[in-house]
């Protein structure tokens, strides 16, 4: 169980990554929103750094890298502290 405002350590995902796992499945940005029910601006916004995903997405995104045998890193480059105010699922 995690403390009262402390959040769990996990994944992170950068626009690098984001790019190269919707690369990976060789999907469109359009595709990959639907995929994942989100908008394909929120996909674009994620690729270019405006945004960042987090929540539900990043457990997503996870889950769909794991499934495809994508590496990705746990942590990532900045913490997701240092990037709040700039999420979006």
């Amino acid at each position: 169980m995690v403390a009262k405002g402390r959040r769990r350590r996990g994944p992170v995902w950068n626009s690098q990554q984001v790019k190269a796992l919707r690369q990976h499945l060789g999907l469109t940005q359009e595709q990959m929103a639907a995929e994942m029910g989100t908008r394909q601006q929120t996909i674009s916004e994620w690729e270019t750094g405006q945004y960042q995903p987090r929540g539900t997405s990043v457990r997503l995104l996870t889950l769909i890298a794991e499934r495809e045998s994508f590496p990705y890193r746990v942590g990532g480059q900045g913490s997701a502290r240092e990037n709040e105010g700039q999420d979006r699922d």
